[in-house]
Order: C-alpha cells, then sequence, then structure tokens
C-alpha cells in the first residue's frame, strides 16, 4: 500500500479536485467547492464547503485539513491568507499547459503518487505531438457578455489557443479584457468561440454576435477543453486534436 504524506485533503479549485482522484486519491479528500463537479460517478463523496470565491471558511477550518490546494486566479487571496493560519496550503498558478503539466509532476511528488502523475504528464504530450498542423485562424473567445470579455496574453485559454494554430486578437491584452462588438466587427475574426462558462452562451446568442461580425464562423464549445487543467486535459487534447482538423477541411 502506498504511504500518502496527507489524508484529509480540501480542494477550491475544481480543475485540481478532479486531478486528485484521477491520481488516486479518492479516500484523501474531505472536501471541495460546489463547482467541482468531475469525476461525476465518485465526487459527491467529498464534502461541499462553498464556492471557489466565497468558501465556507469556519467549516474548512472545523474539518482539520492537512493540505489546502489553491489557486492564484481561482480563490481570493484574502481567502487564503486566513486558511494559511490553520493548514498547509498549496497556492498553485498555472497560465500556460506548460505550468499545468509542471503542477501534475509537483503534485504527484507532494501527494505521494508520483507514478501516477508521470504516466498523466507521458500521456498529455504524447497528445500535444498529435497536434495538426494547420495554417493559423484568427479567432475571439468570450467567456462573458454584458460586458463582453474576452481573454488576454496571459491566461491558461490564450496559451491552448494558441498552441492548435489560433490567433487570438485580444492577444495583446492582459487578464480578461473587456470589450464591445463594435470593436469585434473591427477586427473581424475567422472565428468566434462562445465559451459555456463561466458565462453560460447558448444558440439564441449567436444572432447577435453574426450580426456584428457577419463573415466570421461562431461556435459554441465546451469551456472546460479551453480552461480546465489537470487531468481534464487528455480528454481536452483529443477533442481538439479531432476538431481542429475538421475546422481546417
Amino acid at each position: 500500500m502506498p504511504d500518502f504524506p496527507y489524508h484529509r485533503i480540501i480542494s477550491v479549485v475544481p480543475s485540481l479536485t478532479e486531478l486528485l482522484y484521477d491520481l488516486r486519491l479518492k479516500d484523501q479528500i474531505i472536501g471541495r467547492t460546489r463547482f467541482c463537479i468531475h469525476p461525476k460517478d465518485k465526487i459527491k463523496q467529498a464534502e461541499i464547503i462553498g464556492g471557489t470565491k466565497n468558501p465556507k471558511l469556519e467549516e474548512i477550518v472545523e474539518m482539520q485539513p492537512d493540505l489546502i490546494l489553491a489557486n492564484k486566479e481561482e480563490n481570493r487571496k484574502e481567502d487564503i491568507e486566513v486558511l494559511q493560519k490553520y493548514a498547509e496550503v498549496r497556492v498553485t498558478d498555472i497560465n500556460t499547459i506548460e505550468d499545468a503539466l509542471l503542477e501534475i509532476t509537483s503534485l504527484g511528488k507532494l501527494l505521494g503518487v508520483q507514478e501516477a502523475a508521470n504516466t498523466l504528464v507521458k500521456e498529455l504530450n504524447a497528445l500535444l505531438n498529435e497536434r495538426p498542423e494547420c495554417p493559423p485562424l484568427s479567432v475571439a473567445y468570450f467567456i462573458w457578455k454584458d460586458p463582453w470579455m474576452s481573454v488576454g496574453h496571459d491566461t491558461y485559454i490564450h496559451d491552448v489557443l494558441q498552441s492548435w494554430q489560433f490567433t487570438n486578437l485580444y492577444g495583446n491584452e492582459t487578464r480578461y479584457p473587456k470589450t464591445d462588438l463594435q470593436e469585434l466587427r473591427a477586427k473581424d475574426p475567422d472565428l468566434i468561440l462562445l465559451s459555456s462558462e463561466p458565462y453560460p452562451f447558448k444558440e439564441k446568442h449567436i444572432a447577435e454576435i453574426q450580426e456584428a461580425s457577419p463573415n466570421s464562423k461562431i461556435e459554441l464549445v465546451n469551456g472546460e477543453w479551453f480552461s480546465w487543467y489537470g487531468s481534464r486535459m487528455k480528454p481536452a487534447f483529443e477533442w481538439l486534436n479531432n476538431w481542429r482538423k475538421e475546422l481546417d477541411r
């Protein structure tokens, strides 16, 4: 039996919660946020401790975790600082695919599941090596509406777009820039992607965008494929490889 260094883990990062399960740490996970929804067949055994931006701090402290997994972008600094007084908190900072691969490896070592982590990283690198060679497409990727918001160059989503030969038309900006449909019309992207999260874009939103950018192809996409790191990268990369080839036909 492996000797796990941590036995009471709380994750307030949905991507990393799923990773813990896929690294076979189910029995060590005691808490997660309501946004931690994967893996669907196992996640319900962990207690919900609020959201990523509003965790129930008192409940978390009372649960006496020996490790809390957090993220610089997804969680609030003030919440992390409170939790650091009561438990070991690992604050991740993931802005690229390479960052994510390094974090999987590091977590594998930290949590005593290095072999499983190394296997996952190997599988992800193999999928990256299978990316199709396609001419670049200019893209506008939207995560929000009212105001319209896209993604800048210092985000994980931007790195995923770049890695599959998309030129992010908001890539000269930082984080999640606000924009409007007039600016979108001027940019005239080849492709507009409407993400399923955090804003739940649906078919009904396509007409408004199409009117503003009549020459652009518009697609609704699963935001998890572009923004979830960890083990969700495996089905994401498989899907991206196939989808990118389809777009080029």
